[in-house]
């Protein structure tokens, strides 16, 4: 399974700037059995603010404070990919792949109890809007 790119949802771009690895996309298939539709946020500052946080579709509130930087076709349904406009602000020149690694993440974030955490993997991409 290639890694996945996430639907354009950013007014004026032409290109994706998110993808799911294939380890992503297995732990969100399973996760979506437990728990049922999911969305993932990413907030800036303390408490993982680093780390994408998955939640349930609709137990994270998004407000004009979020912007939705695209949403993955999965098999099981679409999951939105919010982020808070201050962090895009810091991230708006990138390309960011979702990913699994080994370790406790946030006990929030949904995958906590497997062992694994998501995480960011960044790579800087000319095109971009700057003004998220």
């Amino acid at each position: 399974m290639p890694e996945l790119a996430a639907s354009i949802t950013i007014e004026g771009e032409s290109q994706s700037r998110l993808a799911l690895s294939e380890s992503a996309q297995e732990l969100l298939a399973n996760l979506w059995q437990q728990h049922g539709p999911l969305m993932f946020h990413q907030s800036g500052g303390c408490c993982d603010g680093s780390s994408p946080m998955c939640f349930p579709a609709g137990e994270f509130i998004t407000s004009a404070a979020d912007v939705l930087l695209g949403v993955f076709t999965l098999p099981e349904g679409p999951l939105e990919f919010w982020m808070s406009k201050e962090q895009f602000n810091y991230w708006s020149h990138t390309h960011l792949t979702v990913d699994v690694v080994k370790g406790r993440g946030s006990g929030f974030s949904l995958e906590a109890p497997e062992g694994v955490r998501f995480l960011i993997r960044s790579r800087l991409v000319d095109g971009f809007r700057a003004d998220g």
